[in-house]
């Protein structure tokens, strides 16, 4: 026997490309050459007999891609982890590795549940460090993560696979001698590159190219000071070389063709423990329901899109499906990530959702104080637009002031209370949210108070181009009827293109018959608006005829002089110098107005708001309270009012430019509507339809 060790190779009697699994496979389908492949199996097998005693499974006819052992499972000392194959034209070697395990005297370990693993495909151990390397994303699942690390005593580092091309952890990385680390650095996602950064000195890693990585240059099989793979570069080679290993090429091209080289086609059996190894991961895990219209509303798939995009992975673990439309659904989803922050990330996305935490709701939130003015703890929990609870000291109470990107601050006592805040108005010592216990969020909504007992259906969140105008308009304006009548709160956000299109006189006689009760916008807004009051013309462009004027470039400078030399624009219409237009029109209805400057604008205005963290607060101010909000044409300022503003509250986007309308329908208030289409032309219609 060999003192290297012993490794399993399954002869290639059955081998071929037979189907699709991975990209390598695309376009190979029976273009195996049979006898090179066999030929390059028995070169390969007989370089390695030189190193290691090699034994055999037995080959199954139908089982073609059970060439590859090192996906069988894992062992060490004695004991053998079964792999669970994803994909179902390799579940059936699943009995064979078993018994061939059995028989050689090895404790064969089945992995709880259903939940893929596809062995030393997935699963290196590093003894030099004293870890299992294992990956994820691709084929083996990171629930498994865990259970590997209890049943092996070891430590796991869970890595995350990024390219699909690399589906295996053994395409991409391999833990050499001596604590050397061969690597593809492509193939893995941020934070896996920095726990290899963190685990392997950089003196001891090799970074491979993308043409080695094509070549398979991280498939090898490392015995001793011997490196045997595929093929290498002249540059891999020379790293290899200084590093104190001898390459032994070997062509394995045939195998290629199925996504496998070297390592692929061998399963180590003597891998042994390292020394004070000790179980350990960094993997957390949660469990969470949601309820509702899960499946024609998009739920479940925006539940799964967090969970997935956020480097987790989840198991469903009862659904109870609605019969008709109409019917509620439910979920239970166990729900897994990588780590503690990675968790919480997603646990707070989905509470976003409407996801309660099934075994976090008996558990108080996490409270930490803030640890300098104006800056959160780590892991805070983000606020939504979504009506928020949190719990404490066994109560749960409303967060304040819902707003969206703020962080949830409790103020302790017989009756506490918690509000959502900016990072500005942190306090060192404020008591602020972590984590994702002991919160929960309420997406389905109360009506609001209106009593007409056909109350119009709002239409559903999202942005269009090709959904009726007419309509829309109509149903905006019998909410704007019925919101007038019962004395609500009517927000307008307007862009200077409103005036440009000839939409300004349509807004002011909204705000003169009592449809505006605040108006907010920029410096442009109301200098266009008052050149155009003042001097017929908005940029320079008589509007009439649709044509510049003479000088009209210096119109809007004239304006804010005029207005400057005033005071303001309430002193501007007091003194009769004003006399119509929105901003005339807001004067005289009492109707408050915010405008919040910036670095481009001209003059400014004297009532523009030139600090920015002023002009936040005048216009949260303004929207608290606010039953619906209309944003005309204004992209900063539309997105800025709908990060402030909480659900439920009626919101309708209209601009020419449809990323404007998708980002505001991208909050994902089910109350809010986007329609791409000329503003000048809604408004005139909206006019018609509230008879004005």
């Amino acid at each position: 026997m060999s003192g290297n060790g012993r490794v399993l190779m399954c002869a290639p009697a059955h081998y071929g490309v037979e189907y699709v699994i991975n990209p390598w496979m695309a376009g190979n389908i029976h273009r195996v050459a049979r006898e090179n492949a066999v030929k390059q199996w028995e070169e390969l097998r007989g370089r390695l007999e030189e190193l290691v005693d090699v034994e055999l499974v037995e080959p199954a006819q139908g089982l073609p891609d059970m060439v590859f052992t090192a996906n069988g499972g894992f062992l060490l000392e004695k004991k053998a982890v079964l792999s669970r194959f994803l994909y179902r034209e390799r579940q059936d070697e699943r009995e064979h590795f078993r018994r061939w395990f059995k028989k050689a005297g090895y404790e064969v370990a089945d992995l709880p549940g259903d939940i893929p693993f596809e062995g030393e495909g997935d699963a290196l151990l590093d003894p030099e460090r004293g870890v299992l390397w294992v990956g994820y994303g691709m084929r083996t699942d990171l629930g498994v993560h865990p259970a590997l690390a209890e049943i092996l005593d070891l430590r796991v580092v869970s890595l995350r696979l990024a390219d699909e091309r690399f589906y295996h952890l053994d395409t991409c990385l391999c833990p050499l001698e001596r604590g050397w680390l061969l690597y593809y650095p492509r193939a893995f996602d941020a934070d896996s590159i920095l726990q290899i950064e963190q685990l392997v000195p950089e003196d001891k890693r090799i970074a491979i190219s993308d043409d080695d990585a094509a070549a398979f240059a991280c498939n090898v099989v490392n015995i001793g000071d011997h490196i045997v793979m595929n093929k290498a570069s002249p540059e891999l080679k020379e790293q290899l070389g200084r590093a104190g290993f001898n390459v032994i090429e070997t062509p394995l091209d045939e195998f290629m063709k199925a996504g496998g080289a070297a390592k692929c086609l061998v399963l180590r059996l003597t891998n042994h423990a390292p020394a004070a190894a000790a179980a350990a991961t960094s993997v957390r895990e949660g469990i969470v329901t949601i309820e509702g219209h899960l499946l024609h509303a998009g739920l479940l798939e925006k539940a799964v899109d967090v969970v997935v995009e956020n480097g987790g992975a989840f198991q469903v673990l009862h659904f109870d499906l609605g019969k008709q439309q109409s019917s509620v659904s439910r979920a239970e989803m166990r729900v897994v990530a990588p780590s503690e922050v990675r968790i919480n990330g997603i646990l707070s996305q989905l509470l976003a959702l409407g996801a309660k935490r099934t075994s976090a709701e008996e558990s108080d939130a996490m409270l930490l104080p803030a640890p300098i003015d104006g800056v959160a703890p780590d892991d805070f929990y983000a606020s939504t637009i979504y009506p928020t609870e949190v719990r404490v000291a066994g109560t749960w109470i409303p967060v304040l002031n819902q707003r969206m990107d703020g962080v949830i601050v409790v103020e302790p006592g017989p009756k506490p209370v918690a509000r959502c805040a900016l990072f500005r108005t942190l306090a060192k010592g404020d008591l602020v949210v972590t984590g994702s216990a002991g919160l929960r969020t309420r997406r389905k909504l109360p009506k609001p108070a209106l009593t007409e007992e056909h109350e119009f259906s709002f239409m559903g969140a999202g942005a269009s181009s090709e959904r009726r105008v007419d309509l829309v308009v109509e149903r905006i304006a019998w909410e704007m009827g019925r919101w007038r009548e019962q004395k609500g709160r009517i927000v307008v956000v307007a862009g200077p293109v409103v005036i440009h299109t000839g939409g300004g006189e349509h807004l002011a006689r909204l705000i003169r018959n009592g449809y505006v009760q605040a108006l907010l916008g920029g410096n442009a807004i109301a200098v266009h608006d008052i050149e155009q009051a003042l001097l017929g013309t908005s940029l320079g462009v008589d509007l009439v005829r649709g044509a510049p004027v003479d000088h009209g470039h210096r119109h809007h400078l004239a304006a804010i002089n005029t207005i400057r030399r005033c005071g303001g624009i309430r002193q501007a219409v007091e003194q009769g110098v004003l006399t119509r237009g929105v901003f005339y029109e807001c004067v005289r209805a009492g109707v408050p107005f915010s405008l919040a400057g910036s670095i481009r604008d001209d003059g400014p205005l004297p009532d523009t708001q030139m600090d920015l963290i002023k002009a936040q607060d005048d216009y949260t101010r303004l929207v608290r309270g606010a039953d619906m909000i209309l944003m005309l044409s204004s992209m900063l300022h539309s997105i800025g009012v709908g990060n402030m503003t909480p659900a439920g509250v009626r919101l309708a986007c209209i601009d020419i430019n449809p990323a404007v309308v998708t980002k505001l329908a991208d909050r994902g208030s089910l109350e809010s509507v986007g329609v791409v289409t000329d503003v000048g032309l809604f408004l005139s219609l909206l006019l018609q339809r509230l008879g004005l």
